[in-house]
């Protein structure tokens, strides 16, 4: 059965922060982040993607669409009560975030890209891996293998020793929503796949504002990802490099940095929205 992860924070600016969980991932993985902006004023929403928080096969019945129009319905609900939003996102999340700025320029202040994964390359990946990943399309496609999936490895995106070994305890008694899934099931990283390829012919589509963060030493996604999208959107970028944190920046050793970036962010943007600016 899908748990509801998902988590709301009212606050009194006008501006609301849209927050997105990874592939695989649960809305916990933001909440650090969320109650770091929640405290700067704003209203947040931690979203839950569709088939997330369950077992991977209620995810493997999901198709990346699906995701991408959760994200949809979560901004609608939040532009209920705020005026602008700030979309961020995780990982895959952070493709959804920017794919999300691409098609609504009118209704975002800026863009939260925290350790953005077109592809798994980080330093942790087994070479194996990276050959097989780009081929998962074709496996898909041929119908085979749809029952496998990679298994989550140490150090599972996490620098923190010890919160390390509290996610991987709940992964490996099965609770996901409050830390993701133990492996990712083959048919869900096709269509991640999917969604990564469109979404480069969308980035210059980007207008927003995006505040981009990475870590050095990402163990699953390789900083290039990030400098993919600074090279290709269309609108002004600031470039954040973490030196203390693997890939799970929003909860790792420097997710004080990560609050502290996106509040300076939200701030600068806001005010340069009140001006008639950006």
């Amino acid at each position: 059965m899908i748990e509801n992860a998902e988590f709301y924070l009212q606050g009194d600016s006008t501006v609301g922060v849209l927050l997105i969980h990874g592939l695989t991932g649960t809305p916990k993985e933001m909440r650090f982040v969320g109650r770091g902006l929640h405290r700067a004023g704003h209203t947040v929403l931690g979203m839950q993607l569709a088939g997330h928080c369950g077992d991977e096969d209620d995810l493997r019945a999901t198709v990346w669409q699906d995701w991408y129009a959760s994200v949809e319905a979560a901004a609608q609900r939040l532009l209920a009560v705020t005026d602008r939003i700030f979309v961020a996102g995780l990982s895959m999340g952070a493709l959804l975030a920017l794919r999300y700025a691409a098609y609504h320029p009118e209704r975002i202040l800026g863009v939260g890209v925290y350790g953005p994964t077109f592809r798994y390359d980080g330093w942790s990946i087994p070479l194996y891996a990276r050959y097989l990943y780009p081929l998962l399309r074709v496996v898909q496609f041929f119908g085979i293998w749809q029952d496998k999936h990679f298994a989550e490895q140490e150090p599972y995106g996490l620098k923190d020793e010890r919160l390390r070994a509290l996610i991987s305890s709940s992964m490996q008694a099965g609770d996901s929503a409050a830390a993701g899934l133990a492996g990712n099931p083959y048919p869900s990283l096709a269509e991640m796949l999917k969604l990564a390829a469109c979404l480069k012919r969308e980035l210059p589509q980007v207008t927003a504002p995006c505040l981009i963060i990475h870590a050095r030493h990402d163990d699953v996604a390789d900083i290039s990802n990030s400098r993919l999208v600074e090279r290709r959107v269309s609108g002004p970028t600031h470039f954040v490099i973490l030196e203390n944190s693997y890939h799970m920046i929003t909860i790792d050793l420097e997710h004080k940095q990560v609050i502290r970036e996106s509040a300076d962010f939200i701030a600068a943007q806001a005010g340069l929205a009140d001006k008639g600016g950006a």
